[in-house]
């Protein structure tokens, strides 16, 4: 597989860290992203040393801020002509009900609403691949969301792990929807679910210790980089395979709803 730009967003820790090493150890040029530009740096020099791969780049922002959001994108635009992988894997996993600067429930919006943005935001670099790829970190945790979209901000009520659950339907949603806009395009869209890793987020909302972070970082790999998945779009995978996802994330009139309001709520005045 020829050279490619991957940014991973959330990539100081765990599943993100993990994938964004190997995809350095294949000599691929990696965007690091991450809020804090301190542990940025440090990830950065840790992966350059693993691996001697020193094509290894920053991009700090913080996802509980849309501002942020939009700032590192004009950043990155600055910085590089093309994307060919975008892997939306950051995550948060809020025990508390907590609204961020722009007024949502934190585990909502670094979960969904501003990969929503910075993916369409980007969607210029990654229209100059030759083969783009977008990868949506899901979680199986779907499966038993309350998803209700009069109370996707937790308007009616707040649950820590319904609100992961229903952030990670909308993963799925995304997906799905994305897929359909982009179907004449060279670029696929797909979601996953990696396991049950043991990452910081597992342990603090889960209080339960899962598999190692390779194992989590392998359907990822697969996604970015297999010739097998090059024509496989708008599909969810566990394992490194196809998988069928809650019954109701096949529904487009759901896609498309959810996706005219997650375009309000971000404030995005034109999108794919």
């Amino acid at each position: 597989m020829d050279s490619k730009t991957i940014l991973i967003t959330g990539a100081t820790d765990g599943i993100g860290k993990q994938t964004a090493k190997k995809l350095a150890q294949m000599g691929h040029t990696i965007i690091v992203h991450g809020r804090n530009e301190v542990k940025v740096n440090k990830t950065i020099e840790e992966i350059q040393n693993e691996t001697g791969n020193d094509k290894i780049h920053a991009c700090v922002g913080d996802f509980t801020s849309l501002k942020q959001v939009r700032n590192l994108v004009e950043e990155l635009k600055k910085r590089f002509d093309c994307l060919d992988v975008l892997i939306n894997n950051a995550g948060d996993y809020m025990q508390k009900y907590v609204l961020t600067e722009d007024g949502y429930e934190t585990t909502f919006q670094v979960n969904h609403l501003s990969h929503f943005l910075l993916t369409n935001l980007v969607m210029d670099l990654i229209k100059n691949s030759s083969e783009g790829r977008i990868i949506n970190v899901s979680s199986i945790a779907h499966q038993s969301a309350d998803f209700d979209l009069k109370n996707l901000n937790s308007e009616k009520y707040f649950s820590p792990y319904n609100a992961y659950a229903v952030s990670k339907f909308a993963n799925i949603l995304f997906t799905k929807m994305l897929a359909k806009k982009l179907s004449n395009t060279n670029i696929t869209v797909n979601s996953l679910h990696p396991g049950v890793i043991n990452t910081k987020l597992l342990r603090a909302g889960f209080n339960i210790i899962g598999d190692v972070v390779e194992r989590g970082a392998e359907t990822p790999l697969y996604l970015a980089t297999s010739e097998e998945v090059k024509n496989i779009t708008g599909e969810y995978f566990i394992d490194k395979k196809v998988t069928r996802s809650h019954s109701q994330t096949y529904n487009e009139n759901l896609w498309s709803k959810f996706w005219d309001i997650s375009k309000q709520m971000v404030n995005l005045d034109s999108s794919i």
